[in-house]
């Protein structure tokens, strides 16, 4: 049980997918291509999803659909996630997903309470994200320590934690990017969504000190620019370095800063490397080829720490990134071929 090379850490939930939302972004005041917790106002949600729309479910959770990318791309038994949900159907639902991808969990569960859920409501290549954590906010550091999480965190190479789980998990976190250092591990770190860094930057900075591999997209970063008064907010190449400077607990290992923009080029900065920042391009899709764009960070960074494990180097890293990312957006939500294709 201890031999898994990744260990990912987030908020499960079970995606609600609808197309043509048009009328709901309105009625509910949504952006086209956001991610936001549900407020009050967002409530109804799910019951009218459900009652006037033909409704996906797909397995959800950032670092869920992360870990199952990097599962994907490695052999088996080589990535672990856990995270907390109710003992409900969401969460079996769950469960069968991860065994398709060949993705181990240990989960936390909650009895008597509800697995977490995101409306993702689609219109045209955009998508608008309102999750109600429900239970995955109900994550208690202590599962950490118990006899079947312990020695799959002392016997992990790598750790992936998604930006979601810092609005109730920062200890929980903390913890494993401070063991992740001093053993000299490493630790991943996916901003996850522009109001991360907007409304949590104090935890976010706390985490950011033992982080070894940021991952974030163009308007995480800028939201991150923007919040610590960066001169430039959309340079994304100069926030990438701004990022990658900051203050370090492990310094014997350069930060490795990762910013993905779409079909745009991927900046990528590595420490002090002179070669800092490179821009890697984009093979990109025809309109026709894209199919939903839902989870395809999450399957940029499953491929990218999944090579990252398998001990690709850096640009090999953000090639199974961009190959998981565009696979992905030609399924529904964040899902992969089968069979599987040979990403690294």
């Amino acid at each position: 049980m201890s031999s898994y090379s990744l260990f990912c850490m987030g908020n499960p939930l079970l995606d609600m997918q609808v197309r043509d939302g048009e009328a709901l972004l309105q009625k509910y005041e949504l952006k086209a291509n956001d991610a936001i917790l549900a407020e009050d106002k967002h409530a109804p949600i799910y019951d009218e999803l459900v009652k006037n729309y033909q409704v996906t479910y797909v397995a959800g959770g950032a670092a869920q659909n992360a870990a199952r990318g990097a599962a994907y791309v490695l052999p088996p038994k080589s990535v672990v996630y856990t995270g907390c949900v109710g003992d409900d159907d969401l969460a079996e639902q769950l469960k069968a997903a991860n065994q398709r991808e060949g993705l181990d969990q240990v989960y936390q569960v909650k009895k008597g309470e509800k697995t977490g859920a995101c409306a993702v409501v689609i219109t045209g290549h955009h998508r608008s994200l309102v999750t109600t954590l429900r239970c995955a906010e109900k994550f208690d550091q202590s599962h950490l320590s118990t006899p079947e999480v312990a020695p799959l965190i002392e016997g992990a190479k790598a750790f992936y934690v998604e930006g979601y789980f810092l609005t109730h998990g920062t200890a929980s976190a903390l913890e494993i990017s401070q063991k992740a250092s001093t053993s000299g591990k490493v630790f991943a770190l996916n901003f996850s969504a522009p109001f991360i860094p907007q409304f949590f930057g104090q935890q976010l900075g706390q985490v950011l000190s033992h982080t070894d591999i940021v991952i974030a997209n163009e308007s995480e970063a800028e939201a991150w620019a923007t919040a610590n008064g960066h001169a430039s907010p959309t340079d994304l190449p100069a926030v990438a370095k701004a990022i990658a400077m900051l203050p370090k607990s492990n310094s014997s290992r350069p930060r490795i800063v990762v910013i993905t923009h779409g079909a745009e080029s991927t900046v990528v900065v590595n420490g002090t490397e002179p070669e800092s920042p490179k821009i890697h391009p984009v093979h990109a899709l025809t309109d026709d080829q894209i199919v939903d764009t839902n989870g395809a960070g999450d399957a940029f960074a499953g491929g990218f720490m999944g090579a990252w494990v398998a001990g690709k180097s850096l640009d090999e890293c953000v090639e199974a990134g961009h190959k998981m990312g565009a696979m992905c957006v030609q399924q529904v939500g964040p899902q992969f071929k089968w069979p599987k294709v040979n990403i690294l």
